[in-house]
């Protein structure tokens, strides 16, 4: 296992993190604590989990995931792993996560953290991340900023006064974002050097083969202001499996949880997905391993976070994520990308 410093922090961090949003929805706390051991026995040192988590998010799960990997922690050396958890932000229709309505100011943002520390069982939590911007921006399948959508949020450098606080407390060590675009980045990191303040070390945003946004824009920050990305979806919610192709209803995320299609259910993502299956089998590898190994081989990523249902996907994506392609397969993985640009977003 190769072992990354996390942004300009004093982090090392495995190059795989384990996502857990599946324990306590799709997992058990049986199923979980497997994964955890498995992923732990392999090397892999970072954790990522939410307070919001297992998705979908609904008022009689909220939680369960984190209490999930804290009832696991109890048994393990605790400085010897990195424990990622978020904040949600505002407007997402779940109230029932701290009474709402949910906010970034300061209450809501020390009850979220009292929260997690007490489900994770833990005095403190290694990286804090905003789960989604408290102003108007486009995520989650959106692909185009609204002005008609503004609305009232917490000014970053409140958000960011309270985190330091947090910081100074012990309670938290490191700052990081998610689901985050250029500007929002860029306002952190200037209230940070202006007022004294904590710099973001990540941002947690979805690339994958269908969407490579990140490299638009957030690329450069990332390089030039040392702030590591840690991607999510790297399979597209299965899309990248490859079997939605011959099966639409085939069992997984997307067939389980229909509302997850306003992001991968998109016109170009079915003839990407195809084009980039048969890539991958003319270099002698399933569709899974080639999205995954291109991410793992991406500069610009910190860690990548690898989710899985079973057992047997954990250890065949931690492979995967071993797996170096070379120039060929990426000049033609890049080919495809102009043909099918970005189809999910």
């Amino acid at each position: 296992m190769e072992y990354r410093k996390l942004g300009a922090s004093d982090l090392l961090v495995s190059s795989v993190c384990l996502g857990t949003m599946t324990f306590g929805q799709q997992n058990t706390e049986a199923d979980g604590h497997a994964q955890l051991d498995a992923a732990f026995g392999h090397g892999v040192n970072f954790i990522d989990t939410a307070e919001m988590y297992p998705v979908p998010a609904r008022a009689e799960t909220s939680g369960a995931t984190e209490a999930i990997v804290g009832s696991w922690l109890k048994g393990q050396p605790r400085d010897k792993l990195v424990v990622a958890t978020k904040v949600a932000g505002p407007s997402r229709g779940m109230d029932w996560i701290r009474g709402g309505p949910l906010a970034l100011d300061q209450d809501n943002i020390r009850t979220a953290v009292e929260g997690s520390l007490r489900r994770l069982g833990t005095d403190y939590i290694d990286l804090y991340q905003i789960h989604w911007p408290a102003r108007n921006q486009p995520m989650f399948g959106q692909w185009r900023f609204d002005p008609e959508a503004e609305r009232s949020a917490t000014p970053i450098p409140e958000q960011l006064v309270t985190l330091a606080e947090l910081v100074a407390e012990g309670k938290i060590r490191y700052v990081g974002l998610s689901n985050e675009h250029p500007w929002g980045l860029m306002r952190f990191l200037q209230a940070a050097d202006e007022l004294g303040l904590p710099r973001v070390v990540s941002v947690q945003n979805a690339y994958n083969l269908l969407n490579r946004v990140f490299e638009q824009g957030l690329a450069e920050v990332c390089f030039r202001e040392k702030v590591s990305l840690l991607p999510y979806s790297v399979l597209g919610f299965g899309q990248l499996t490859g079997k939605y192709l011959d099966d639409p209803a085939a069992i997984g995320r997307l067939s389980l949880f229909p509302a997850f299609g306003q992001r991968y259910d998109k016109p170009n993502v079915r003839p990407a997905v195809a084009a980039y299956a048969d890539l991958a089998r003319r270099h002698g590898m399933t569709p899974a391993e080639l999205a995954i190994a291109f991410v793992a081989g991406r500069p610009f990523v910190g860690s990548v976070i690898l989710g899985a249902t079973s057992l047997a996907q954990l250890k065949g994506n931690l492979r995967a994520c071993e797996r170096r392609l070379d120039n060929q397969v990426l000049a033609e993985i890049d080919a495809l990308h102009l043909q099918f640009t970005n189809p999910a977003p």
